[in-house]
């Protein structure tokens, strides 16, 4: 018979011999009242189940007795003190896996207390107080007796003195309220004889055991402990999740009120405000952030994922698919879902379709963000995941550190990547998460180094070694893996070693297939099993929220201290811009933007104040400065220089019709474009010139107006309905009054001696200056100007001889001109006395027409008498024609620029601004100054500050 007690340090087993058994069985004292005979001894013992008394999770057992009965043998004795000895080593091995354990088995062993029976049952089977105090007499004596006879387990001693000492203190606090709950508690005898036997039974098969096979079985028990509390937590979220969304739906048939942001995403919004902040005063983003850096292909990403629970990321075999910064904000939530900063749309996580979608986003926006040929970009993605059981934190997912740049890698991608990673670990309060490849040789790691030369203290550094599986399967000396998760093999320093399975190397695999599989591995692996490895030390959870502890823990140490440099900063600005811009608001871009836009918009309303007039008075000035040189050159001249009357009217009637049907309408649609847009910029120009101009805008109205200007185009059918317009003009030969035909005369006159005065300078130009200009200004004439002046006095003579002289030279008059010339020593070819000839020619044929013109001013009753044979006036009547084409083309732009394409300009100038008003590139470029730098840098730095406040303020609420 085996009967268990407990004594000062544990518990001990009595065997009693077959004559004792039967002896105490058949005087067991009842509360009924039968007696007894002899020295007797009965013990009462709760049954427990043996795992749970190996872990230290079971209430004392709780021994009541009347009588003691002490077996006098020494050999009783000495397994009794055996059977102690035993039990002790069992607790202490015990103790040293629930250190390693953490809080998990002491929350285990709060939750089994909770789910204990009721026993109020068994208060009818209670002995009476007197047989109570003399077997807590006899408990204590045994005490007293075995425990100078109690070995410590060489192990436990290892531990350390103080650990020991505080093992035994809370042993012996165990023991005492052990003793204290006995004297409440009673139990039913005719369970002792079972409990006895049951737990003889394990243990005897506990010392069949070798002492390795008690250590595996211990870490396996361990192990399953912490894997049901982790499956209890997820239960309870489970839980949880289905509670949020009861209370989500509840509240959404409420009033649509303001979301609350929870602490994380206020977080997150400051570091998103950082982000795009540069400040002149060198206020530095120190806020923490969890930056994942590691080698390429090291397992980086995966252990994101892991954290985030869900695939999210895009995945390459072997090439480079992280080529942007991307920041996630993790937080809990009812749902599992991820959502970018600039975008509304949710990606539910539960669904593949949406993770697809999610990850051909990713790889989108990253491809997008790298340009002029770059490989990586340091614009960053920002992200959020929510969901049940996530921790809040802020990861900062990298680029992996490569050794070699390939072929389709720009030259600079290698140096880019460590750019980049050293500038986000160069934060004081950045968490570093070193991810290193556990497959691979130690020697071949890159990012250790890096790690190490910007953290050399190890600080802020959590060292993760992935793919641990391939590491225990390919590595011939386990003890190198012990030595890593140690911190004896690389230089660098951490302040916790982890150990992690982030995948089978299928894509496929789901987050919770990648879970169990994880959990199986080390469960079995030989790693854990030999000791090598905590079980604090592995798994993603455990990595999750030792780095979420990390996180918070310096967000509270260095948050204030950022939102005090801001206030700073803050006040530095105020101080600046009321020494240099006391009267001036503090607008930003974007309200300076909008200001501009307004002025603009004004000067197009201040179209319509033209008159018709106005408009027809620019249009006929600017179309006539279009065509003339088409009309002198092409039309006039020709016709005029035939010398007969009848010829000129038929060339000019074809001449006509072919420039009105082809090239009129063209060039009068050009001319109204321009005027529109010269008389627009005569009201910008005014608006410049004004008293309350600000100079700033200048650069941005050019750029709209000139915009606006190269994407107006005008109406297509207004070509059409000019060329009828302007055919049937030109049809019409006959001037009516004598008003019109002084008119059509003045026009000539005009034009005649506009077209007179540029052959005048073009002929001062080859000439020289006149006689006069050389005697009294002292020019002189070039040797080329020289032979000039002699072909043209040359020229003069055969004008003057022969009046009405042809436009040609002929072959005689060219050589005698040339041997003229020869006689007096200057010697030229024939081609220059035609180039001089031109130009001569042209003066002298203006200045007839010149003539013929002032001789047409008295000449209109005899015109319109029909005597045209007495004068020639065929010439007035051309210009007359042109006169009235240009009025009626004048009017017909005029009705079109005030009716549809001042509306037109008007709403292609709105559509600039607008899709200026979109980009920042050009607002920045064309809205600058130290004003504009100043009111916006003070913007941002409220705005961080308001933030920073708000999320303290929210910190400590929390706390």
């Amino acid at each position: 018979m085996k009967t268990v007690i407990r004594g000062k340090f544990g518990y001990c087993v009595i065997l009693l011999t077959e004559e004792c058994k039967r002896k105490s069985v058949s005087h067991l004292v009842n509360r009924r009242g039968v007696s007894t005979q002899g020295k007797h001894e009965a013990f009462i013992i709760q049954k427990r189940h043996y795992s749970n008394l190996r872990l230290g999770l079971t209430k004392p057992l709780l021994v009541n007795s009347s009588r003691t009965f002490i077996n006098p043998s020494r050999s009783v004795a000495m397994i009794v003190a055996r059977v102690l000895r035993g039990a002790l080593k069992i607790r202490y091995l015990l103790l040293g896996g629930a250190v390693g354990g953490g809080m998990t088995l002491q929350k285990t062993y709060e939750q089994w207390k909770e789910n204990l029976p009721d026993m109020k049952w068994l208060d009818e089977y209670i002995p009476d107080t007197e047989q109570w105090n003399a077997l807590r007499t006899s408990l204590m004596d045994i005490k007293d007796k075995i425990v100078d006879n109690v070995e410590i387990d060489p192990r436990l001693k290892a531990l350390g003195e103080a650990q020991y000492q505080n093992f035994r203190n809370w042993f012996d606090k165990r023991l005492n309220d052990a003793i204290e709950a006995a004297e409440t508690t009673n139990w039913d005898s005719s369970s002792l004889i079972n409990s006895i036997d049951s737990l003889s039974s394990i243990i005897e098969k506990l010392y069949a055991e070798s002492p390795q096979q008690r250590m595996d079985h211990m870490q396996d028990e361990l192990m399953q402990v912490q894997l049901k509390y982790q499956r209890e937590l997820e239960r309870l979220e489970k839980e949880n999740k289905e509670l949020r969304k009861q209370l989500l739906l509840r509240g959404n048939k409420a009033p649509a009120k303001k979301v609350k942001k929870s602490l994380i995403d206020m977080y997150s919004d400051v570091l998103d405000e950082l982000c795009e902040y540069d400040s002149s005063y060198s206020t530095q983003d120190h806020l923490p952030r969890v930056v994942v850096v590691g080698d390429q292909s090291s397992g980086k990403t995966s252990v994101l994922e892991m954290i985030a629970q869900a695939r999210i990321f895009p995945r390459g075999a072997g090439e480079m698919m992280t080529r942007a910064p991307v920041k996630v904000t993790l937080s809990e939530g009812p749902y599992h879902i991820a959502q970018f900063r600039d975008s509304a749309r949710e990606f539910d996580l539960t669904k593949e379709s949406d993770l697809a979608e999610l990850r051909r986003e990713v790889e989108i926006r990253m491809k997008n963000s790298v340009r002029d040929g770059k490989t990586v970009s340091n614009d960053v993605i920002s992200m959020s995941v929510k969901g049940p059981g996530l921790q809040r934190m802020v990861l900062v997912d990298l680029p992996g550190i490569i050794s070699t740049v390939t072929i389709d890698m720009a030259e600079d991608t290698r140096d880019s990547i460590k750019n980049m990673s050293q500038m986000y670990m160069s934060n004081p309060n950045a968490i570093i998460l070193c991810i290193q490849d556990g497959s691979v040789d130690a020697e071949r790691s890159n990012v250790t180094d890096l790690v190490s030369q910007m953290d050399p203290q190890g600080k802020r550094t959590i060292f993760v070694l992935t793919k641990v599986d391939l590491a225990e399967e390919n590595l011939a000396n386990p003890d190198r893996i012990k030595k890593i998760l140690s911190g004896k093999l690389f230089p660098m320093k951490a302040l916790g070693y982890f150990a992690v399975v982030t995948g089978r190397g299928r894509k496929d695999d789901s987050i919770q297939t990648i879970k169990n599989y994880e959990e199986q591995f080390f469960r079995s692996s030989k790693l854990f099993r030999d000791g090598m490895i905590h079980s604090g030390q592995v798994t993603t959870r455990n990595l999750s929220m030792a780095v979420s502890e990390c996180f918070w823990k310096m967000v509270r140490e260095t948050v204030e201290q950022q939102a005090d440099a801001f206030k700073a900063t803050r006040f530095n600005l105020e101080t600046e811009w009321k020494n240099n811009f006391p009267r001036l608001r503090e607008l930003d871009r974007d309200e300076l933007f909008e200001r501009a836009r307004g002025e603009i918009l004004d000067e197009i309303i201040n179209l319509s104040q033209v008159s018709p007039k106005q408009w027809e008075e620019l249009l006929m000035k600017k179309l006539w400065d279009k065509v003339s040189m088409h009309i002198f050159e092409n039309i006039y001249l020709p016709a005029a220089q035939t010398g007969s009357t009848g010829t000129f009217n038929t060339t000019v009637d074809i001449k006509l019709k072919q420039w009105a049907e082809q090239q009129l309408p063209q060039k009068s649609v050009e001319t109204g474009w321009e005027s529109l847009q010269e008389e627009f910029r005569k009201f910008m120009e005014r608006a410049r010139k004004s008293k309350d101009h600000d100079d700033l805008f200048d650069n941005l109205k050019a750029a709209v107006v000139d915009d606006a200007m190269n994407r107006h185009s005008w109406e297509d059918k207004a070509s059409e309905m000019l060329r009828v317009i302007q055919l049937n003009t030109l049809e019409d030969r006959s001037v009516y009054d004598k008003q019109q035909w002084d008119q059509a005369v003045k026009f000539l006159e005009t034009s005649v001696k506009e077209k007179l005065q540029a052959t005048e300078d073009m002929l001062r130009a080859m000439f020289g200056p006149s006689t006069k200009e050389r005697w009294v200004y002292w020019q002189y004439l070039t040797p080329d100007q020289s032979k000039r002046c002699a072909v043209k006095s040359e020229l003069e003579k055969i004008l003057y001889s022969d009046y009405k002289h042809s436009p040609s030279l002929s072959y005689d008059e060219i050589t005698t001109v040339r041997k003229n010339l020869q006689r007096s020593g200057v010697e030229i070819d024939n081609e220059f006395i035609r180039e001089t000839w031109h130009p001569v020619y042209r003066r002298h044929f203006l200045k007839q027409s010149l003539a013929r013109c002032y001789d047409c001013r008295k000449a209109f009753y005899l015109y319109h008498q029909g005597h045209e044979s007495e004068v020639d006036c065929a010439d007035v009547v051309l210009f007359w024609r042109l006169q009235q084409v240009l009025k009626v083309t004048s009017n017909a732009l005029r009705q079109q620029v005030m009716n549809r394409e001042a509306r037109r300009l008007d709403k292609e100038i709105k559509e600039v601004l607008e899709d200026y008003s979109q980009d920042n590139e050009k607002k920045v470029r064309l809205l600058t100054g130290r004003r504009v730098i100043l009111a916006e840098e003070l913007k941002r730095v409220r705005q961080i500050q308001e933030k920073l406040e708000e999320f303290i303020q929210a910190l400590n609420h929390e706390k």
